[in-house]
């Protein structure tokens, strides 16, 4: 068994949409592996294809992050991925004195709703929009398989709703942004010429902002599991080093 880094944050990994704690699977024992703490949620609705979504909201997914912030005894690295990027800054801006950094792995701190004219119950993962849109680089065909077998719909309210943000202390929490499916310089552009984007809205708000391009797939936790693996056990380091 590794030796705890007792000096380095513990990191809660928030999976995106259609996924569960499993999707970090590989990242997670590879950190638990140097010694972090290391939590992987599975949000309000994603437990299986069988659960209940009709009633599940956007509150409850920032409920579940704070409640997972909140447990841990010292400030998180808090990681979230994807359409997660929503709920994770919705949380960063409930409990900020509770996250000594942010991870946004592919995606951006979202403003808004993702969708606020969605009205379905549920929003299943299409394969076919699937390739069309993401970048599926450096997935194996197994990979591709699985995320297609385990995948549950996301709830709808999920995707029209959307949370009050009002405590300007969530601007300072250092936020480090991995950008894999888009550059670095794609994501910052896109935030100050279409501040309309709620996907990316957040951005111009952050006050300390690293930025790292590590060109592959929009699930990095697939396709480059250790250097993902690498880069939040670095944050979380010199996040307890702080």
């Amino acid at each position: 068994m590794a030796e705890t880094n007792a000096h380095a944050a513990p990191i809660i990994l928030v999976p995106g949409f259609w996924l569960g704690a499993w999707a970090w699977d590989e990242v997670a024992e590879l950190l638990r592996a140097e010694g972090h703490d290391v939590t992987a949620l599975t949000l309000p609705g994603l437990e299986s294809a069988d659960a209940d979504r009709s009633a599940v909201t956007f509150a409850d997914h920032v409920d579940a992050i704070c409640a997972a912030v909140e447990a841990k005894d010292a400030p998180v690295v808090l990681a979230v991925h994807s359409a997660a990027g929503f709920s994770g800054y919705a949380a960063s801006d409930r409990v900020p004195g509770r996250i000594a950094a942010m991870v946004y792995v592919d995606t951006a701190p979202g403003k808004g709703a993702l969708d606020p004219d969605f009205d379905g119950v549920e929003k299943p993962m299409v394969w076919s929009e699937i390739e069309e849109e993401e970048n599926l680089d450096g997935l194996t065909e197994e990979q591709k398989e699985t995320f297609r077998r385990r995948a549950v719909p996301e709830p709808g309210n999920l995707i029209r709703e959307s949370a009050d943000l009002t405590n300007d202390a969530r601007r300072d929490i250092p936020s480090t942004f991995i950008c894999t499916g888009f550059t670095a310089e794609l994501y910052q552009t896109s935030a100050v010429e279409h501040p309309e984007w709620a996907f990316v809205a957040g951005i111009p708000e952050l006050r300390e902002t690293t930025w790292i391009d590590l060109p592959t797939s929009h699930w990095p936790m697939w396709s480059r599991p250790r250097e993902l693996a690498e880069t939040l056990g670095e944050v979380a380091t010199r996040a307890g080093a702080h």
